[in-house]
């Protein structure tokens, strides 16, 4: 299964190839590297070199290039949300664009479940960054858990949070390590009707716990089960680590979840080039939905 995000209103994919992408975000284009894009550039050097911005990778030492007239952070709108973006030296700039088809998903999942229920859902995001899927879920009438180790990551989101109008929206803030955040809601007995991950493949704690994906992710797994609702709305699983598919994601699901109706699918989150139909894989996914 592919889920295909093509040009939006302040967001587009103009090019890629040659371990590079260029993409546009609001008023601002930006080349940054990416080893999907093993391919040849469709647009010439001149076109890319009307980057306003360019992070560049020497060695060991990583730099952002930046025209003259170009602020330090901006904000777009995307997904009927607003974010704040800011290059970071770690090149990100705070918006993964590729999970706009999960956040529509899940808010069509979320609004559904309000109505028949006439109740909140709460939902769990865990490894949570700057707050996009917690913004959409929170958008859609959900109580939403944000769990992220980073304390500049969680104040990042809080401002994603005020830009979008959901600043005294139903969301917990939580500067956490996830397994051990995971471990206290067990003993609490607080349970959630949905679940949002995004586990990385190495990372640490606020207290430096480590975080190992091929030594912890069954015990996350194993956790996630135990602060389920009885009835479960969704789960979504999205991965950006190298050499994993999304059938390790689903295989996992299925299992998690065979006590319960519903179905697993999974796959690639990928972005169209604006000026050609030439795909960009971002990641992969896995969800399960109740039936």
């Amino acid at each position: 299964m592919i889920l295909k995000i093509t040009k939006q209103k302040e967001y587009e994919l103009v090019d890629s190839g040659e371990g590079q992408k260029l993409e546009r975000y609001g008023d601002f284009l930006m080349s940054r590297p990416d080893p999907e894009a093993l391919w040849k550039k469709n647009l010439d050097e001149k076109e890319w070199g009307k980057a306003h911005l360019e992070f560049i990778r020497s060695g060991t030492k990583n730099k952002w290039i930046i025209k003259n007239g170009v602020p330090n952070s901006w904000d777009i709108s995307y997904g009927n949300l607003k974010f704040l973006i800011k290059p970071t030296s770690f090149k990100h700039i705070g918006l993964f664009p590729e999970q706009l088809s999960n956040w529509k998903w899940m808010e069509e999942k979320i609004v559904k479940a309000s109505t028949i229920k006439d109740k909140k859902v709460s939902v769990l995001n865990l490894f949570a960054y700057t707050g996009g899927a917690t913004l959409a879920a929170a958008k859609a009438g959900a109580e939403v858990a944000h769990v992220d180790a980073s304390k500049n990551a969680v104040e990042w989101a809080r401002k994603n949070a005020e830009l979008s109008g959901l600043k005294d929206a139903p969301i917990r803030w939580l500067i956490e390590d996830v397994i051990l955040f995971l471990k206290r809601e067990v003993k609490r007995g607080r349970k959630y009707d949905a679940i949002i991950m995004d586990p990385p493949a190495f990372g640490h704690g606020p207290k430096d716990e480590l975080w190992k994906i091929e030594e912890d992710f069954l015990s996350l797994m194993s956790l996630c089960k135990q602060v389920l609702s009885n009835d479960p709305l969704f789960i979504l699983i999205n991965g950006y680590t190298a050499g994993y598919s999304s059938i390790v994601y689903q295989n996992n699901l299925m299992d998690l979840m065979k006590d319960y109706k519903g179905k697993v699918e999974g796959g690639e989150l990928v972005i169209e080039e604006s000026n050609s139909k030439r795909l960009l894989p971002c990641g992969i996914f896995a969800r399960w939905e109740r039936d």
